[in-house]
């Protein structure tokens, strides 16, 4: 019998302080231990942001105690498929890995109403992610 292997998943943005903090949670929150999730900044902040935190809590998510991680070339070997939110060509490519970049303004600078709208349409790019990586899982 074949032990079954997890997808894994990579977020990456600029500074690991956002959008890529909440993907993770999100994706972590939804698949539990059945993908394995990363996140990673190209040009890690010193903390998650305020609003984000904020917006994590109201839904039961505590990022509190997570910090911006740099972008290493392991991580991004060790990915099934990596999601981009804008990087650019900061993030460095790897043939045969699957890349996907979602479009997604940044929370930097922005309110809580703000950031509460960007969370909701990660989770709904999350779930779908989730649904279809574990739908094609062996």
């Amino acid at each position: 019998m074949t032990e079954q292997r997890r997808p894994e998943v990579l977020f990456v943005c600029i500074h690991n302080a956002g959008r890529s903090q909440i993907a993770a949670a999100l994706l972590a929150h939804h698949a539990g231990d059945r993908i394995t999730v990363r996140s990673a900044g190209t040009a890690p902040a010193d903390t998650i942001n305020p609003a984000v935190i904020a917006v994590m809590n109201e839904i039961g998510i505590d990022l509190t105690a997570a910090e911006p991680k740099k972008l290493t070339n392991a991580s991004v070997e060790a990915s099934d498929v990596v999601i981009t939110m804008g990087c650019g060509d900061e993030c460095p490519f790897y043939p045969g890995k699957r890349y996907i970049d979602w479009p997604l303004d940044d929370p930097a600078g922005q309110g809580v109403d703000a950031v509460r709208a960007i969370r909701d349409e990660i989770d709904h790019l999350v779930r779908n992610l989730a649904a279809e990586l574990l739908s094609s899982a062996p």
